[in-house]
């Protein structure tokens, strides 16, 4: 029997009301597995892909891309046959790029040209591999456009392939020699980077008229919700700012002998952020005023340290949060960064990831920035900007000597927190920091 169903525009958050289409995954007689993303979203919030709530053929789409629709509005129907979970399962997944000539494989369909969505991922699948401890980039992907699908890895990890690239892959990364290209080594600009930051590639549409005229940029939901933001923040909030400078020489001393093992082990960046965080969290405990919030006849101080990092896209800038922030170590702390940093990059935020943010940190230094003036992250009481590690003359003990100094600048809300208070707070995330050593430990 089959039977019509209507795939609508979830309840994401409360405070959704609409959400536009930014671009079909499917097309009309393709066939979705369930939990298989249709299309992708973009909320004033965070850009999501949307799955299937059922396993059938797709046969209509009811809103098209571009077009912004209200919470709840079917966007498109498909035709599922049977009515048990089982029926679902055992239907059979035939999709366009599984239509094959005789005698190719797997492998030669995901070197095709004609992959764009090789290496995009729902969370469905991430979640997948990540319980198998596979590496997405070895699964043939069999949907649309090269994409993997949850068929995909299980029958990768059916194959027993899994286990052996998963070893392979330990013991290349443990035996393969360390390569360093020189010229990343030369910084004059005191900048410390792990990738060339990015230029926006803003498609934009060009006036009316003969000749050089204007652009115009159409404003994403995302960037008016920004706008929207920053408009209530520097218009509510009565800022304040202070600035204090850290000796972080010891700290640059210990990330350099740490850095390549922790790379080996855990196949990451150690970066400065992540012992900033560590400082910082700790200061807060000291001084929990900090973690607080204006609500007209009272101050909430809230009992969760959940820190909003502020990560920079071609575009926009969002504010993901790592949760329970006070209950990680540096080693802790540095895996979330590296897994929402890269979730950013990819548009894999989930509002999930964007909620729940007590105080905000931003590593300005990232970009060569010596000073900055930050608007607060409504309705957080401060945030928190970690400028660049520079080498300059410093006055010790009535000698001068070259050390690593970089700036922290806090922005405050004055309704809630004072010079005296945040000059304690910026001293203990100072002292925190120099307190760093060589005998310091990550875990």
């Amino acid at each position: 029997m089959k039977t019509m169903t209507e795939i609508v525009v979830p309840q994401l958050a409360e405070s959704l009301v609409s959400a536009t289409i930014d671009k079909w995954l499917k097309q009309p007689g393709d066939w979705v597995d369930i939990y298989e993303p249709v299309c992708e979203i973009i909320t004033d919030k965070v850009n999501a892909e949307l799955p299937s709530t059922v396993a059938g053929k797709l046969v209509q789409i009811l809103v098209g891309k571009g077009e912004t629709v209200p919470v709840g509005t079917p966007i498109c129907i498909i035709e599922t046959e049977g009515s048990g979970a089982a029926g679902l399962a055992e239907a059979p997944l035939v999709e366009k790029s599984e239509q094959k000539q005789p005698g190719s494989t797997p492998s030669a369909a995901i070197e095709m040209e004609d992959a764009p969505m090789r290496n995009r991922f729902s969370p469905a699948v991430q979640q997948l591999a990540a319980e198998h401890s596979i590496r997405l980039s070895d699964v043939p992907g069999t949907g649309l456009g090269g994409r993997i699908t949850r068929k995909d890895v299980l029958a990768y990890v059916a194959s027993g392939a899994a286990n052996g690239s998963t070893v392979a892959a330990a013991n290349a990364a443990m035996q393969a020699p360390r390569t360093v290209d020189a010229a990343a080594q030369v910084r004059s600009s005191g900048l410390h980077l792990t990738e060339t930051p990015r230029l926006p590639k803003i498609e934009v549409e060009g006036s009316a008229g003969a000749g050089r005229g204007d652009n115009f940029i159409d404003v994403t939901p995302i960037r008016n919700t920004i706008a929207r933001n920053m408009r209530q923040s520097v218009s509510e909030i009565p800022h304040a700012w202070t600035m204090i400078e850290v000796d972080v020489t010891n700290l640059v001393l210990l990330r350099n002998k740490l850095k390549d093992d922790f790379m080996k082990r855990e196949g990451i960046n150690l970066t400065y952020l992540a012992f900033l965080l560590k400082a910082v969290v700790n200061a807060i405990k000291d001084v929990p005023i900090m973690n607080s919030m204006w609500a007209v006849d009272k101050i909430i101080v809230k009992r969760d340290i959940n820190i909003a990092l502020a990560v920079g896209t071609e575009d926009s800038v969002m504010t993901p949060v790592i949760k329970n922030a006070d209950h990680k170590n540096v080693a802790g702390l540095a895996k979330e960064i590296e897994e929402l940093a890269r979730k950013t990059r990819e548009g894999k935020l989930t509002l999930s990831d964007m909620q729940g943010g007590t105080f905000t940190v931003n590593n300005t230094g990232s970009f060569g920035s010596i000073l900055s003036y930050p608007i607060i992250n409504y309705p957080q009481a401060a945030i928190l900007t970690f400028e660049s590690i520079v080498k300059r003359p410093v006055v010790i003990n009535d000698m001068i000597a070259v050390r690593s100094m970089a700036n922290i600048c806090l922005s405050l809300d004055h309704r809630i927190l004072d010079g005296v208070i945040c000059g304690r707070f910026l001293q203990r995330v100072k002292d925190n920091l120099e307190s760093f050593n060589l005998e310091s430990k990550l875990y």
